[in-house]
């Protein structure tokens, strides 16, 4: 089955049942070192997550590491352009889990990001990305222990999925002319809107059922989060893109109130039984007017409208998540992506699971991890129903390649989401411990400690920052 990799003598394979992994005790997982600073980031990683694994459960579960190649790597082993063989995408399928250092985006033709294309091929559509402060990180923020949000983004539609022409190409050109002479003229909503004629072209495409399987693994993410955190919030640019981006946001309250309906409450939904529970004799105007942002301006047809949404509402939800049950629920809301932006920052503690489609999310996991420290500290995964791989969410750096000197606390951070994912939760929890206590003593690489109050001197290289956190397992 493979051409240059051998798989370990011991370990076992990682199953999927309705979209969540089995692992044995002593499962095989691939790992990709990664270009640039994967060189040392890696083997600091890999110390790591062996100890805590040792230090949580002894000899009754150990990881049997495969080393498997992309990128640079791949190619001195596998030949010129050779970036993602086919040992790494057998690999991967086979053994179901795998975690993965930064990989160098080839220059010209060929795949545009090695990263998309693992995704693509493996059907990831959920890229998780957790934002969360440790004490005493350098940030730019006044509070950012205020910030703890899981990014939900999807993975495998919008822009992302690279279906564009290039102006001035033939294809481009004839697309053009389809839709400025024939689909436009067609649809009255565009009146008189003309493509200009030297524009490149794309195509976003978001689907209901893309958008549905993301939103349903962010609601079952929030039922397992303390009672405060069980939210999701559906970020999204609908009162532009109002068929794609606001679509997106239409499907997921359409699945929070059908295949969620037992466990989920909408924002609205709070609102109307709210003033229900303050006054029992409300009627159902009244309610409406509560509601509705200038309501008595509308018109009547519109006003009976939202009066008939209050008593729909009611007469559905009343018995289950009326006088105050709904605050046990998972409160599902939505909001505009450029309004995310700020909020995050000046209203942080708000938000708890953000999820959105592949570009905004893009945006908000970076401007997310800013707040916490850095991508340095931010970890990643991308998240199919059969395959599941674990990332370092920053660059390659390969100016720091080989010096020892790089923060590796991205890769281990996606590391402990690995282990939470498996089902190993005392040894993530051993990891995170360390490297808090670690961070809070300022035993930290050169990129912490040249931030912190006063500047740590000398800061620790990068292999010395895993032994910082293990040492503070205990």
């Amino acid at each position: 089955m493979y051409e240059k990799i051998t798989p370990p003598n011991t370990g076992s394979v990682i199953s999927f049942s309705e979209g969540e992994p089995i692992v044995p005790d002593n499962p095989i997982i691939p790992f990709i070192r990664g270009d640039g600073t994967g060189v040392d980031i890696w083997p600091a990683t890999q110390k790591v997550i062996d100890a805590a694994v040792k230090a949580a459960y002894g000899d009754e579960r150990k990881i049997s590491w495969l080393k498997i190649y992309a990128g640079d790597e791949a190619c001195d082993l596998y030949g010129t352009y050779q970036y993602l063989p086919q040992d790494t995408l057998n690999a991967i399928q086979e053994y179901g889990i795998a975690i993965k250092g930064p990989l160098t985006t080839p220059v010209g033709g060929g795949i545009r990001s090695l990263n998309v294309a693992l995704r693509q091929i493996n059907d990831l559509y959920a890229c998780v990305r957790p934002c969360k402060y440790y004490p005493g990180t350098p940030s730019p923020h006044r509070y950012p222990e205020k910030l703890d949000v899981i990014i939900y983004r999807e993975n495998t539609e919008d822009i992302y999925l690279g279906i564009e022409w290039r102006q001035g190409s033939e294809i481009g050109d004839q697309l053009i002319s389809i839709l400025n002479t024939q689909l436009i003229p067609a649809t009255p909503e565009h009146g008189k809107k003309q493509i200009p004629l030297d524009s490149g072209i794309g195509i976003k495409p978001i689907s209901k059922t893309g958008s549905q399987r993301l939103v349903r693994r962010a609601i079952k993410h929030a039922l397992q989060l303390p009672k405060s955190k069980r939210q999701v919030t559906l970020v999204h640019k609908g009162n532009i893109m109002k068929y794609t981006e606001g679509a997106f946001r239409d499907w997921g309250y359409e699945l929070a109130t059908t295949e969620f309906r037992a466990d989920c409450v909408t924002e609205r939904e709070s609102w109307i039984l709210s003033n229900k529970e303050q006054n029992p004799e409300i009627t159902f105007e009244e309610n409406a007017r509560r509601v509705e942002p200038g309501y008595d301006s509308l018109t009547p047809e519109k006003r009976k409208e939202v009066a008939k949404e209050v008593e729909s509402v009611l007469g559905a939800t009343w018995e289950t998540h009326g006088n105050g049950q709904w605050k046990e629920k998972v409160m599902v809301n939505d909001r505009i992506a450029d309004s995310i932006f700020q909020q995050i920052q000046t209203r942080p503690d708000e938000y708890s699971i953000l999820a959105t489609m592949n570009l905004n999310g893009d945006y908000i996991s970076d401007a997310a991890a800013a707040i916490v420290g850095g991508l340095g500290m931010g970890p990643g995964a991308n998240i199919g129903d059969t395959c599941a791989i674990f990332e370092a969410t920053h660059g390659t750096a390969p100016k720091h390649a080989g010096l020892d000197r790089i923060n590796p606390g991205s890769l281990i951070l996606s590391g402990v989401m690995m282990l939470e994912y498996m089902g190993w939760q005392e040894a993530a929890d051993l990891i995170k411990k360390g490297m808090g206590e670690a961070i809070a003593k300022g035993e930290v690489t050169y990129d912490l400690a040249r931030l912190m109050t006063p500047p740590v001197d000398p800061p620790l290289k990068c292999s010395e920052f895993a032994e910082a956190i293990i040492k503070n397992f205990q």
